[in-house]
């Protein structure tokens, strides 16, 4: 007679032992720390052709997660194994499981930092401008023929580059080629702010020619306290309607840029980039300007000079001349001391 309860008994223990391991086994999966456990936070990386195998392998290799098991069963139980988000996510050291797949499928990217500098031509943008994102460069550079072919902006595959305000933003890693561009647009719309452009309006250039302007003045120099004084003179070259005769715009139109020295045969390149052949600004500009050299120009120092010529203690600035009858004093003495410095350095030989 007491066999059926002892069997009762029997059932319901060892059913209350099942329940409460897997109640225990449940709450270690969701809430117990799987996640670089002990370990520093780190930046998982997921790209676009990853599928929910190549995450747990990837997971695995970097040591992300502690029980694979554990984590896997979770993220297929929570349909995130069909929810696949490339993208480049911050795990943190001791995370749950369940912190882990909601940072994965939500999409909590982090975002990455895209800067670019020293860029001369646009040829050179597409591979600095994608380093950190999961873009190539071919891919920037289709995505922006793209743009130039149906902008209404004025952009053209020459000046274009001057849409490139150079900064250091933030995105979030495997945006697409066209966002990329997008945003660039943006931020070069934010920054011609109605100051600028009321600036700009001023002078009579576009702002499109205050970066061609930009990018001229500051080949001239790396003194940006003497930026302001050669925008002054290159306006005033432009409303006499006197040609720029910019060095710099030579080298461009050359593609030599390790040229070191302008020579008379250089004068004479058949090149809209030619300043010294033809009358105003050239086509775009011949790199890419930094903002303290667009505002340079857009705050340019109001004097009469014409002309410059290097100092003669080779300081790197400049001498400014209203006369070409002073410009070329001013250029003599510099030849007389680069003439003697160049005999110094054969008796040093």
């Amino acid at each position: 007679m007491n066999e059926v309860p002892l069997k009762k008994v029997a059932l319901f223990l060892v059913f209350s032992v099942l329940l409460i391991s897997f109640t225990f086994y449940a709450y270690q999966i969701i809430y117990m720390p799987n996640i670089l456990v002990e370990r520093e936070d780190r930046l998982f990386e997921i790209k676009k052709d990853y599928t929910f195998r190549r995450v747990q392998e990837e997971l695995g290799k970097g040591s992300y997660v502690n029980d694979m098991v554990s984590f896997s069963f979770l993220a297929k139980l929570s349909g995130y194994d069909k929810e696949i988000q490339p993208g480049r996510y911050l795990l943190r050291q001791n995370m749950t499981n369940l912190q882990a797949i909601r940072t994965l499928k939500l999409g909590r990217k982090e975002p990455v930092k895209i800067t670019f500098t020293n860029v001369r031509l646009l040829k050179e943008l597409g591979d600095k401008i994608t380093k950190n994102t999961g873009l190539s460069g071919d891919e920037f550079d289709d995505a922006l023929e793209m743009f130039i072919d149906n902008n209404k902006e004025g952009f053209t595959k020459e000046n274009v580059i001057a849409m490139f305000i150079p900064n250091t933003y933030e995105v979030y890693f495997n945006l697409s080629s066209e966002d990329l561009v997008e945003r660039m647009n943006a931020e070069y719309k934010k920054f011609w702010n109605s100051d600028r452009l009321e600036r700009a309006n001023k002078i009579e250039l576009t702002p499109i020619e205050v970066s061609v302007l930009a990018s001229i003045v500051q080949a001239e120099t790396v003194k940006k306290e003497e930026a302001p004084i050669i925008a002054g003179l290159y306006i005033n070259r432009l409303k006499k309607g006197m040609p720029l005769q910019a060095d710099p715009t030579l080298v461009f139109a050359s593609g030599d840029f390790a040229m070191k020295r302008v020579l008379n045969v250089h004068k004479e390149i058949d090149s809209p980039y030619n300043t010294y052949k033809y009358v105003g600004l050239p086509p775009g500009p011949i790199n890419l300007p930094q903002v303290y050299s667009i505002d340079a120009v857009l705050n340019y120092k109001e004097h009469n000079y014409r002309y410059m010529c290097a100092k003669e203690d080779f300081s790197g600035n400049h001498n400014f001349a209203a006369t070409l009858d002073e410009h070329s004093k001013n250029a003599r003495r510099y030849q007389t001391a680069l003439t003697r410095e160049m005999k110094k350095a054969e008796q040093n030989r």
